[in-house]
C-alpha cells in the first residue's frame, strides 16, 4: 500500500500545481494525474455535473491502485467531496478547501476575510460556512473571480493584461478592508506574485497548495502511508488531448511531463 501512487484530479491544469507542491514535499511519492480537459472548465459547470464527473475519475484513480485521492480542484471540492468518500470508501480523499479553512481559522478571530475564485465554488458558500462554523466572528467576503482561470491557461502573467483583470477585480467593494486573502483556485498560486504585489504586501495572501501538501503528508506520515524507497512514477492523463493542452500542462507543473488520452466518459 505504501508504494501506491496518490491519485490527484482537476478539471484540467490547474491541479498541476498541487501536484507539483506535492512532488517537492514528497519526492519518494507516485503519482497519477487526471486532467478532466474534457469538461473543462469545472467553474462554469453545475454542481450535479461536477458529481457525476468526479464519481467517473475517482473510480479511474481507484482502478489504478491509488491509495489516496486528492481533489484538486476548489470547484469540485466544494461539491463532491463527500460524494467522492462514499465512491471509495477505503482509502482517504482530500480536498483543497478544508486545510486552508483550518489554518484560516486557527488565526482569524473578528477578522475580514476576502476569497476569490470560480464561479461555482464561490456560489457554493463553502468558504463562508465553513469558516463561520469555526469562527463565527470572522467576516467572510468572497468575490468570483471568473476571468482569472482563463487568463492564466493563456499565459497572461506578469504583463500589462493581467495586472488591469486582477487590479479590477482585488479593487472590488467586497474585498475593501480585508486582513487576508484565500486563493480559492489551483490556477491562482500562478498570479500569487502579481496579487500580493497588488495588496504591497498590507494584507496576507493564502497560497493553498502549500498548505494543501502539508496536510497530505502529516496524514500518510499518521496513516503509515508514505512511501519510504525513492522508486516512483508519474502518469499523468488527460480525457482529451491536445499539443497546445500539453505545453501548458508542463509551464503548470514546471516540469515536462507527458500526457495520455483516456477517455472515462464513453
Amino acid at each position: 500500500m505504501k508504494k501506491f501512487p496518490i491519485g490527484i484530479f482537476d478539471s484540467g491544469i490547474g491541479g498541476l500545481t498541487v501536484a507539483h507542491a506535492l512532488k517537492e514535499k514528497l519526492p519518494n511519492e507516485s503519482i497519477i494525474y487526471f486532467g478532466d480537459t474534457e469538461h473543462l472548465p469545472y467553474g462554469e459547470k453545475s454542481a450535479e455535473a461536477l458529481r457525476n464527473y468526479s464519481k467517473r475519475i475517482a473510480k479511474f484513480l481507484l482502478e489504478k491502485n491509488c491509495k489516496c485521492i486528492v481533489i484538486a480542484c476548489n470547484s469540485a471540492s466544494s461539491v463532491a467531496f463527500e460524494i467522492i468518500k462514499k465512491t471509495v470508501k477505503n482509502i482517504p480523499v482530500f480536498n483543497v478547501i478544508d486545510p486552508v479553512i483550518e489554518k484560516v481559522a486557527n488565526s482569524c478571530n473578528a477578522c475580514k476575510v476576502g476569497v476569490i475564485g470560480t464561479k461555482a465554488t464561490i456560489s457554493s458558500n463553502i468558504y463562508k460556512s465553513k469558516i463561520n462554523a469555526k469562527c463565527p466572528k470572522a467576516i467572510v467576503s468572497a468575490l468570483a473571480t471568473p476571468l482569472l482561470a482563463p487568463m492564466i491557461e493563456e499565459k497572461f502573467i506578469g504583463g500589462d493584461i493581467s495586472k488591469k483583470i486582477i487590479a479590477n477585480y482585488l479593487s472590488n467593494k467586497k474585498l475593501h478592508g480585508i486582513d487576508q486573502l484565500i486563493l480559492a483556485c489551483t490556477h491562482y498560486p500562478l498570479i500569487y506574485k502579481e496579487i500580493r504585489d497588488y495588496y504591497k504586501g498590507e494584507i496576507s495572501v493564502i497560497n493553498s497548495t502549500n498548505i494543501v501538501a502539508e496536510h497530505i503528508a502529516t496524514e500518510l506520515k499518521d496513516k503509515n502511508l508514505l512511501n519510504e524507497t525513492q522508486k516512483r512514477e508519474r502518469h499523468f492523463y488527460v480525457s482529451n488531448y491536445t499539443k497546445a493542452f500539453e505545453k501548458s500542462a508542463k509551464f503548470f507543473f514546471q516540469e515536462d511531463i507527458k500526457l495520455e488520452e483516456v477517455n472515462l466518459f464513453v
